[in-house]
């Protein structure tokens, strides 16, 4: 079994990238009630703060703040993938090795994680994650993509509505040809 080496400090805030198994598929967005759902059903019995969320049809991107005493990242993560699963009909191929687990063909097994590790850094990871939908060309416009938390800093007075990514590094969170993030 592969140990992976994830960094548990407690109270921290940090940045995920969460994938679809198949990157064609648009399941987080045609099924967004499904997704929010399932956020909710984790957060009520483990709560979080969401920082920043955006929401694209195969994958999604979201900074989460965790509580003081608190590192479990993972059970989070495993309660939404597993409630969103759940709400889906079974119409996936699911591979022989997840079928030997009793698992779902929906989401890729692993996720990034990057814990932010300052306000520079945390600015960064926001602008990167509010600008994704027009990284990924679904709009021209980041104030026409709904299911993102660009919306809530524009009401909050920290964004503009016709802010556009100006100035942001489009790598933050990216990995680079050896799978190594390229944060800046």
């Amino acid at each position: 079994m592969t140990a992976y080496r994830r960094d548990h400090t407690p109270g921290a805030t940090w940045f995920f990238t969460l994938n679809l198994a198949d990157r064609n598929a648009t399941l987080l967005t045609t099924h967004i009630e499904n997704l929010r759902s399932a956020f909710v059903y984790a957060m009520h019995r483990h709560p979080w703060r969401i920082d920043a969320v955006v929401i694209l049809p195969d994958h999604l991107h979201a900074i989460c703040t965790l509580p003081a005493h608190d590192a479990d990242y993972p059970l989070r993560w495993r309660l939404i993938k597993a409630h969103f699963s759940r709400s889906l009909p079974k119409h996936e191929h699911i591979s022989a090795s997840r079928a030997r687990r009793g698992e779902r063909g929906i989401w890729q097994r692993r996720y990034w994680e990057h814990r932010i590790r300052d306000e520079k850094d945390f600015v960064r990871h926001v602008n990167y994650i509010h600008h994704n939908p027009r990284k990924h060309g679904h709009v021209e416009n980041l104030a026409d993509w709904p299911w993102s938390s660009f919306h809530r800093y524009v009401l909050m007075g920290l964004l503009p509505e016709d802010w556009a990514g100006e100035g942001i590094e489009n790598n933050a969170g990216e990995r680079n040809e050896r799978g190594l993030a390229r944060i800046n």
